[in-house]
């Protein structure tokens, strides 16, 4: 009795672990459809627009007087800096994501017409041996029996289970019981499951080759769709670098023509365009440093993300420091343990801070600028705190080069940033009205790095030397 209620335990297991695996790849394949088939709505966050209307408005306070041809080209620089470049960025990370969806949707699909196709070899060779209306089934049953009631006490266990008097009449019985369990196993089975154990050879072999036409259909489908998104993604990739080499000629023709302006608000206004154009141009440059990291949030991580830096760029001059009067660029080489009479902290580079984040982005840039950063100077809120303990200048006076760090929170222009982490950027410019032009990194920024006017700059911290 004890071996009978093992057994049948055990179909009643697999009948409901077959129906539970069967629920399962049902809704992996309905989720699998949604993400692929559904397309992603588009939308621009308030802050976003009223960033632009503010940049704008800035831009054109500071250009009054200025001829219009003149003032026409700043504000089309502008315009590719902060709308267009960083819309077609966007585009492009998502039609590369699809892209890489698309492939993968489509070598999925092959490997279970692969398998298909190996099914089908694997039936013909048996057909082979024991012939087309051979049942696997009662043989399987049959091979059941014969391991689980051998022994001398066989007979007994099959007259009280089945009421069966031979091994013949038992087998049969048995068969009759699988063929329930079977049915309960069959409506809860893959597609390939159930080919394999539900019909007789000749039923099998004809939904194999159903099957696999029918993927080769998909495959085939799917491989079109990977090809269409592939050469979207490299449309995208082509219209982002036309539209920065118009960047890049317009920033040369406004540094001819900034001579021409009269004002010194018009001028600054040029220069922010230029120096806007320019950190962007430094995009292509950071490639490896502005992939996405998925789950990295805004925490900073032991090993990997380490980026190479583009040639430094900014004021020209000496190494000297003292108070708030020093020359950037400094004086520290890029990966130095010991600058300006103090413990850098820079024991790994930038190896510790994750791929596309501000606090990778200010390593790399104070490196190129030739400031002190350390490696573990921990979240972007954290920077102010960590600097002082390793006996940097801190204070509320912005200047070139300048780690600037936002509290956790803190208002950000018209964002906050991160309630858990902060943020942290570099000054590149300080403006006439006490604003200033930063660059910046982060997962929030269609670009890597990013760039942005921040007014009332005293409001804010910054990590000097």
């Amino acid at each position: 009795m004890e071996g009978f209620s093992k057994v049948k335990q055990l179909k009643r297991v697999q009948a409901v672990t077959g129906f539970a695996v069967a629920c399962c790849a049902l809704l992996a394949g309905a989720v699998t459809s949604a993400v692929v088939d559904v397309p992603q709505a588009q939308a621009v966050t308030w802050s976003e627009y009223q960033q632009k209307v503010n940049t704008n408005e800035y831009l054109k306070s500071k250009l009054a007087g200025v001829s219009s041809a003149l003032s026409d080209q700043i504000e089309a620089l502008n315009d590719l800096n902060n709308n267009q470049i960083p819309a077609v960025q966007q585009e492009l990370t998502q039609a590369q994501q699809r892209a890489e969806q698309a492939k993968s949707q489509a070598a999925a699909t092959n490997e279970r017409l692969e398998a298909a196709k190996r099914d089908k070899q694997a039936l013909q060779e048996k057909i082979k041996e024991t012939g087309i209306e051979y049942d696997d089934a009662k043989d399987a049953v049959a091979q059941m029996a014969r391991k689980s009631f051998h022994g001398s006490d066989a007979s007994e266990v099959m007259n009280l289970v089945t009421k069966s008097t031979d091994t013949k009449e038992f087998v049969g019985k048995m068969q009759s019981d699988a063929a329930v369990s079977r049915s309960e196993a069959n409506a809860a089975s893959d597609a390939a499951h159930t080919i394999s154990t539900s019909m007789n050879r000749k039923e099998r072999l004809e939904a194999i080759e159903k099957q696999i036409a029918s993927l080769k259909k998909q495959s085939d489908e799917e491989a079109a769709a990977a090809q269409q998104a592939a050469e979207s993604a490299q449309a995208k990739q082509e219209q982002l670098k036309s539209l920065r080499d118009q960047g890049a000629q317009a920033r040369e023709s406004l540094e001819a023509q900034k001579g021409s302006l009269s004002s010194q608000s018009a001028r600054e206004a040029a220069d922010i365009a230029s120096m806007q154009s320019e950190i962007d141009s430094w995009n292509a440059q950071n490639a490896r440093a502005a992939a996405y990291s998925p789950g990295a949030g805004g925490r900073q991580q032991v090993g990997g993300g380490g980026g190479a830096a583009p040639a430094p760029s900014g004021p020209v001059g000496g190494g000297s420091a003292s108070g708030m009067n020093y020359a950037v660029p400094g004086s520290c080489p890029a990966g130095s343990g010991f600058c300006y009479g103090h413990n850098t902290g820079n024991s790994v580079g930038g190896s510790a801070y994750p791929s596309r984040q501000c606090t990778l982005w200010a390593y790399i840039r104070r490196s190129q600028l030739g400031l002190p950063v350390g490696s573990y100077m921990g979240n972007g809120a954290d920077w102010a705190n960590t600097a002082r303990s390793l006996g940097y200048l801190v204070n509320n006076t912005p200047h070139v080069g300048a780690a600037m760090v936002f509290a956790r929170g803190q208002r950000v222009g018209s964002w906050n940033a991160d309630p858990s982490y902060g943020h942290v950027a570099v000054v590149e410019r300080v403006n006439g009205d006490g604003s200033v032009l930063i660059s910046e990194g982060g997962t929030g920024f269609p670009t890597f790095p990013a760039s942005e006017v921040v007014y009332n700059a005293g409001a804010y911290q910054y990590v000097h030397y």
